[in-house]
């Protein structure tokens, strides 16, 4: 076992008196160490429960023979961060994650881990850690959080203030129901209700395998949710004293089936970001090109909200993961899972209770998946958007630009009525490095939306989106503003055309007028202090995942 290193021999006398200190006996030096690396904390709703969950994990472990030792791992909630400086700093986090879970394993030679995560940078950061460390691990999401109740209708973070700010701006609702409406949509514990980053990573963790079955979608606070900690907790003993690690089942396979799964759900585009960073750490190379192939063959077959009225609760009574991937079984590569099972196995057995939630793939919603990967001479290596949160008739989109420089001058800009019908929204210099940390334009899609603009007004950034944004919003262009990409050349007025299904997105200028544009544009520079500095020198392009170089 790898914890031999600190336990073993008479020059660890000083390590074992140390252990000993921590109330270990013993007696129990000879059994696997496993670290659960957890991400509790009091200031995230999806977090705030694993401290139960802690102690279910911990009963498994003993159960099964190991000793557990619980650690902390930062994590931000996006939404609370979201508008606002803060936001700089969560996809960054999710690279302090990857490092923090390295250094603890590796520094005190854990024989395996459980990765306790949930959120959005959480959940890709462990498990960028699992492919690196390549150590047993198994991830344990926490789960979702139950939909809100106003006036008798459901509502969600999305719907219920994020857009409803918009509707309150655009005179749709009064500052009295949208005070009501923030009270209501989130109820309690657990990630946001719907197909958002946090719950689409969740899903894809057991798509890939890295999870046991039901846990992507099992409701947080709920027994089945323990009940799944402590069973996690006997697998991971069980995985080291066999010698199964991360990158046995992180690998190509897995990788596929995990991209056939988000595209089959209409996952957030975030996963274009997580899913290459996941995949390098464990030594698989996944360019963005994989999404656009595998979304042209896999029919989208749960509407989830923001874009559907589906929630995870639904999804998940409707037969969660293992009846997602039933319908899908035929696409699926076979890989082994942290259950013990084939992948396809678990297809096998999965069941769907409601055909309208996990639609057949003969009444599909979309004959394609939720991901489609742009390119043109806006963005020459590539962007993203959500097609299927796309209506039909904003599937083409053409309109005139307006510029801005950050998220704060679109926003006010929007809020102020400066976007109207025919115009294309362009928020630059808000990219991985030029951000810096690629933030999440939930708050301007958001209030687009809730005004009543979502098919007539589009937005295009080298920033990010949440995984609740819907319309035409195209994110991750590549390369960036502050990398000298054609975005930072772009002007109000050019007309700037989108065909989502032939995949293009295009400035309508001649190739001689954007080299003279490029010749002369001036890249502006931010004053950087911190980690962020530090980020911003070594992050790649969100074509490559954001990764640091």
């Amino acid at each position: 076992m790898k914890s031999d290193t600190v336990k073993k021999g008479m020059a660890r006398a000083p390590n074992r008196a140390l252990l000993y200190a921590t109330g270990v006996r013993r007696e129990n030096l000879g059994k696997p160490f496993i670290g659960i690396a957890s991400s509790f904390t009091d200031l995230v709703p999806g977090h705030v429960g694993m401290r139960d969950l802690e102690r279910f994990v911990e009963r498994g472990v003993c159960s099964a023979g190991g000793v557990p030792f619980i650690f902390g791992v930062p994590a931000i909630c996006d939404g609370i961060a979201m508008g606002h400086r803060g936001m700089h700093y969560s996809l960054p986090s999710r690279e302090l994650i990857a490092d923090e879970v390295e250094s603890v394993a590796k520094a005190h030679c854990l024989d395996g881990l459980i990765l306790l995560t949930n959120c959005d940078k959480i959940t890709p950061g462990m498990l960028m850690a699992a492919g690196r460390l390549d150590i047993p691990a198994v991830a344990v999401t926490a789960g979702p959080m139950l939909s809100g109740r106003h006036k008798g209708e459901r509502t969600t973070l999305i719907r219920g203030t994020f857009e409803a700010v918009g509707r309150y701006q655009a005179g749709k609702i009064t500052g009295k129901e949208l005070l009501e409406l923030e009270c209501a949509a989130c109820p309690g514990v657990g990630s946001c209700q719907g197909m958002y980053t946090a719950n689409t990573m969740a899903c894809l963790t057991e798509a890939m395998g890295m999870s046991l079955p039901y846990c992507g979608t099992a409701l947080a606070a709920s027994a089945e949710k323990k009940w799944i900690a402590e069973e996690s907790g006997i697998r991971i003993v069980e995985l080291v004293k066999r010698g199964i690690t991360a990158r046995k089942i992180i690998n190509r396979n897995s990788i596929t089936n995990a991209i056939i799964a988000d595209n089959a759900l209409g996952g957030s585009t975030n996963t274009v970001l997580h899913i290459p960073a996941i995949a390098h750490e464990a030594g698989v190379e996944v360019k963005i090109e994989l999404f656009d192939e595998i979304s042209r063959k896999t029919p989208h077959i749960c509407n989830m909200d923001p874009s559907g009225e589906h929630m995870m609760e639904d999804l998940h009574w409707a037969g969660g993961i293992p009846g997602v991937l039933h319908v899908l079984k035929e696409m699926l590569k076979d890989n082994p899972t942290v259950s013990g099972r084939k992948i396809r196995e678990i297809a096998s057995a999965g069941i769907v209770v409601d055909g309208n939630v996990i639609r057949p793939l003969s009444k599909a919603y979309h004959r394609e998946g939720g991901i489609a990967i742009l390119k043109g001479n806006i963005a020459p290596d590539g962007c993203v958007v959500k097609q299927s949160a796309v209506s039909e008739k904003a599937l083409k989109f053409t309109g005139k630009a307006l510029v801005y420089n950050s998220e704060e001058e679109a926003m006010k800009a929007i809020l102020a009525g400066k976007a109207r019908p025919g115009h294309v929204v362009v928020v630059r210099y808000e990219g991985p490095k030029g951000g810096p940390g690629m933030r999440e334009m939930l708050s301007p899609t958001s209030a687009i939306a809730g005004m009543g603009l979502s098919e007539s007004v589009a937005l295009i950034t080298d920033g990010r989106f949440s995984g609740g944004t819907r319309g035409p919003c195209i994110g991750h262009i590549s390369p960036e503003a502050a990398a000298c990409g054609p975005i930072a050349a772009l002007k109000d007025g050019d007309t700037i055309e989108i065909d989502i299904p032939e995949r293009r997105i295009n400035v309508k200028l001649s190739a001689q007028e954007m080299e003279e544009r490029m010749k002369t544009c001036r890249i502006m520079k931010k004053k950087l202090t911190g980690y962020l500095s530090r980020y911003a020198r070594m992050v790649s392009s969100a074509d490559k995942g954001a990764i640091l170089e």
